[in-house]
């Protein structure tokens, strides 16, 4: 399925979404970049039949952290079951998108106008090859979950070094999840 852009939304929305306020389970805590030690950025909320997976990367100053890198700590993706409450925001840090962007889905094989933010199942159009991350419970090959494209304008974009695209994974058994990108 394609994720096509559905307009403005909520920062709380329950929905497919980028940017806003994450939505996480009890206990939650802002996840920090391992490198600069700030908050790192919300950047989608993906509500899939198996739970949420809530996707963050460090934006504190691009390029200099290993953002791009699924096990580098500056970048954190989790696997949400159960019932979700709005998060709690840092106030220090480039922890949020400049705006608020629905997703709705449209079929792969359908032919479409519309700007094509990402995709949801099927298999990842690597843009430099094959990093399917191995899960950090199990170490078993993660399954591709979604991929996102940077957005339509300058306040809706994820920072990709430009033309870049992210991949969402996660591990089912295992609750977990991970998020790398390429350019």
């Amino acid at each position: 399925m394609l994720l096509i852009n559905g307009g403005e939304a909520a920062a709380d929305a329950p929905d497919l979404r980028t940017g806003g306020v994450p939505l996480v389970a009890d206990g939650f805590v802002w996840p920090l970049c391992r490198e600069c030690e700030g908050a790192q950025q919300f950047l989608a909320h993906l509500p899939l039949a198996f739970g949420t997976v809530s996707v963050f990367f460090c934006q504190n100053d691009p390029g200099m952290c290993d953002e791009w890198d699924a096990t580098g700590g500056a970048n954190r993706a989790f696997l949400f079951r159960g019932e979700l409450t709005a998060a709690a925001v840092p106030s220090e840090g480039e922890t949020l998108l400049g705006a608020v962007t629905a997703l709705r889905t449209h079929p792969a094989d359908a032919p479409t106008e519309e700007r094509v933010l990402g995709r949801l199942g099927g298999e990842p159009e690597w843009i430099q090859g094959d990093e399917t991350p191995d899960c950090p419970s199990c170490a078993g090959r993660m399954t591709f979950t979604a991929e996102l494209e940077e957005g339509a304008d300058y306040e809706t974009a994820a920072n990709f070094g430009g033309g870049g695209r992210g991949y969402v994974f996660h591990c089912e058994p295992c609750g977990e999840a991970a998020f790398l990108w390429q350019t």
